[in-house]
This record gives structure tokens, C-alpha cells and sequence, in this order.
């Protein structure tokens, strides 16, 4: 062989091992893991115990997939919390987002569509609740963590006055109150009231008119077609009602109470035999600590004449449309539904006597699926506030409807002359006009 060829040869080994050598290095050299961002208000402003499991799911997570889960922090009120989502969804700051019940029609052009994904994940949920997260047929967001509005009781005052069940409707609770109060007065107790609930002008308003409202066949506020449905006898019939409870049944300070002042007035002082407030499967997992631990029981809000119905509220889990990291974004949205599923069902296992009771609840809690129902067999539902159909206006809708029923409630307005009001300020609001109320609401 001459040396001419062996030198020839030597170059072409020589190139050869210079060209495959970033590719050997390439195959061997390890990947830099994929990390994604989480912002998730609801824990993120949470020192509790639920943080902590939050912290737990992700932590395994990331040792089942390797991939990184940044949870990144939040403000507490939720109108900031609106405003880093828009500001962080412009900016693509993070992939996956929880967002409030009232933000789909709000953040959906920068919202994935996740139908494709999670279709069979939605099979089994409350049809109104998938419908609140669904905009222009795009579901933007999954239900994660759902509140609803709950009627609390006070069992042991129930049996004393001789109910073996809480009340079904609001006829039922009406006289329940009525009568418990009326016996608590009688020992002593002059400022007990029946029934409390938030009454100030706020959201909470929003929600509990809006179940006065839907249960007696007034409909949604406007509805998802669009037509506005406010000023009707039924949705008259029932603020009526309502009004009817102040200085009655329930405290004329009513018509200022936020969410805890009615929470403190039934559960701390223990001043009331009812209170309308929310609950979600972790609450009803770990009931809060109070005066009457054990003595107190939850159950669906009342119905009216056409339906029995609670307020929607919580969260959804969304993926950010400008996400470099679907897939991996998909993969945690499944796994963080999945781990709820098998905690929902150990609970469901775990509800042992001697708890608080926990009777006729809405389907949409899962974890309490058996526990004890009437007849009715748990044909109680949820309704969602009109945040999907309003989009960006659904603040200046809450705002003029829980303003018109305040109206109503402090004795500023006859009922009928503010629903009439309330319509011409919707329509001027939205857009939108009267229509005549679906056939079927529930």
C-alpha cells in the first residue's frame, strides 16, 4: 500500500470522525428539562394546608414526567388577579392559567380552545358548568376547583324544633326560620335571626338574586342567546320575596352584609339558624373550626317553583394560545384533573357519622356523591352567572343588577319598576334585548 493512499486514507477516517462527532455529542449530552409556568391565584395567596398539597401534586408531577412546573404567585383580590392574567397572557409570561368563573368571555382570544383534548373529561360534568367555560363553542377553560352556593344549617336546632330534614324549598325555609327563631327569642336570645345571607351591593348579591331569580322561572339575567330576561313576573316575583325576609326572618342589617359578616353572625356568634353562603369539596373535606363544630349542616339552596339551583363559582384550568409547550401544558391540566378525581373519590369513601351533616348537595360535588339525599335524588344543579354571553361587560352587567335588586331590598324601588329600569340599563350596557324566557331552564 503506498504511503500516498494511507495518507489519503487517514483524511477520510480523520473528516469522517470530525462530521459524526457533534452528532455522537449531540445524542449523549442531556436535554434541558422543560419547564412551565402555573399561576394559580386560588393557592398562591393560601398559607394553609392547601397550598401545601397544591406544592405535593406538582412536586409529583414533575417526578412522573420530568417536566418543571414554576407556580408562580398571585395578588389576593380578584380584580388584580385579572389584571396579571391579561397582562401575563399578553406578555406569554405563563402556559397554564386557573381562571375565575366570570373570566372565559373576558380572556378567551388568548385562550386555547381545549375541546380537541378534553372531550371526555367533560362528558361526565354538570352541562351548565362545561357551558361556563364555552365561548363561541370554544371550551377555553376545564372546571378545576368548583364552588356553589350552599345552604348551612343548624342541625342541632333543626331537631330541637322538631325538622327531621333541612329545608327543600324556600316556602319550607321561610317557616323553618320563622319558628326556630321565634323559639330562641323566647329564651333570651332577642337578636337571633332565621335566616342571614350577603346582602350588600356586590357580587355576592349577584349570585344569590341570580338563584331567587332562575329557581322561580326568571331566568339568567340574560340569557346565552343574548335576549335579556329581567323584567318578568317570575324574577319580580322572587326579589319580592326576598325583600319580604328583612326585619322578618332576617336582620334589617342584611341589606349591608358582605360574605362574612353573615358567615360570623350564623357560625361565630351564633346568631342565625340558616346562612346562604359557598362551599367546594375541599371545605366540605376539612369543615372549618367553629363554636358549633358538629352542629351544623350543608345542603343545597332552596328551590322555587320551576327549579332548585346554586350559584356557580371557583375556578378552571386554561392553556395560554401563545404557549411554546402545549403538549407538556396539556399533560398537566389531565394530571391535575386526574389527582382530583382520586382524591374526590377517597372522600366519597370517608364521610363518617358523627360529621357534619351533608344532605341533598349538587351532583357538581363529587366527593359527596353519597351522601344522604331526599327523593329528589340530588336533581338539585348549578347556574352560571352571564359572564360567557357579556364578555368584557359582564362587570357593568353584575353592577347594574345587583344595584337594581339592592334597590329593591333596602325599600328604595318597588320591584317591578327596578327590573323594569334594570332592562333599559342592559340594553343600553350590552347591546342585547328582551326576549321571552326559554321554555325549559333546568
Amino acid at each position: 500500500m503506498s504511503h500516498a493512499f494511507q495518507f489519503s486514507r487517514a483524511i477520510v477516517v480523520s473528516a469522517l470522525i470530525l462530521l459524526t462527532w457533534p452528532l455522537v455529542s449531540c445524542h449523549h449530552a442531556p436535554s434541558a428539562p422543560v419547564s412551565i409556568a402555573f399561576v394559580d391565584p386560588e393557592w398562591s395567596h393560601d398559607t394553609s394546608e392547601r397550598k401545601e398539597i397544591m406544592e405535593a401534586v406538582l412536586q409529583e408531577f414533575t417526578r412522573q414526567t420530568g417536566i418543571q412546573v414554576r407556580h408562580l404567585p398571585a395578588p389576593e383580590s380578584v380584580a388584580d388577579q385579572l389584571s396579571l392574567a391579561r397582562q401575563m397572557l399578553s406578555n406569554g409570561t405563563a402556559d397554564v392559567y386557573g381562571i375565575d368563573v366570570v373570566w372565559p368571555g373576558i380572556l378567551k382570544d388568548s385562550l386555547l380552545d381545549l375541546g380537541p383534548d378534553f372531550a371526555s373529561d367533560m362528558a361526565n360534568e354538570d352541562p351548565e358548568l362545561v357551558a361556563n367555560f364555552t365561548v363561541q363553542k370554544r371550551l377555553v377553560a376545564v372546571p378545576f376547583h368548583t364552588n356553589v352556593g350552599v345552604l348551612f344549617y343548624r342541625s342541632d336546632l333543626l331537631h330541637e324544633y322538631g325538622f327531621s330534614a333541612p329545608p327543600r324549598a324556600w316556602d319550607e325555609l321561610e317557616k323553618m326560620a320563622a319558628r326556630i327563631q321565634a323559639g330562641e327569642r323566647a329564651k333570651g336570645n332577642r337578636d337571633f335571626w332565621g335566616y342571614v345571607w350577603p346582602g350588600g351591593a356586590g357580587e355576592g348579591l349577584t349570585c344569590d338574586a341570580l338563584e331567587w331569580q332562575f329557581s322561580e322561572g326568571g331566568g339568567h339575567i340574560i340569557e346565552p342567546d343574548g335576549t335579556i330576561s329581567v323584567n318578568n313576573p317570575n324574577a319580580v316575583r322572587a326579589w319580592q320575596r326576598a325583600a319580604r325576609w328583612i326585619g322578618k326572618i332576617s336582620s334589617p342589617s342584611v341589606p349591608t352584609y358582605q360574605e362574612w359578616d353573615a358567615i360570623n353572625a350564623f357560625r361565630y356568634t351564633r346568631k342565625a339558624a340558616f346562612l346562604r353562603s359557598w362551599t367546594s369539596d375541599y371545605f366540605l373535606s376539612h369543615p372549618v373550626r367553629s363554636e358549633i363544630a358538629n352542629r351544623e349542616g350543608v345542603t343545597a339552596v332552596p328551590r322555587g317553583s320551576a327549579a332548585r339551583v346554586s350559584a356557580l363559582g371557583g375556578l378552571g384550568l386554561a392553556i395560554s394560545r401563545s404557549t411554546t409547550h402545549q403538549a407538556e401544558a396539556v399533560r398537566l391540566v389531565k394530571f391535575l384533573l386526574q389527582k382530583e378525581k382520586q382524591v374526590d373519590e377517597e372522600r366519597s369513601k370517608s364521610h363518617a357519622p358523627g360529621q357534619d351533616e351533608m344532605v341533598d348537595l349538587p351532583a357538581i360535588l363529587k366527593a359527596y356523591s353519597t351522601a344522604p339525599q331526599s327523593p329528589e335524588k340530588r336533581q338539585s344543579s348549578v347556574v352560571a352567572r352571564p359572564s360567557t354571553v357579556t364578555g368584557e361587560k359582564y362587570e357593568r352587567v353584575s353592577q347594574a343588577y345587583f344595584q337594581a335588586v339592592h334597590s329593591v331590598l333596602s325599600g328604595k324601588a318597588k320591584a317591578d319598576a327596578a327590573a323594569a329600569g334594570l332592562e333599559k340599563e342592559l340594553a343600553g350596557i350590552t347591546g342585547f334585548q328582551p326576549g321571552p324566557l326559554p321554555a325549559k331552564q333546568n
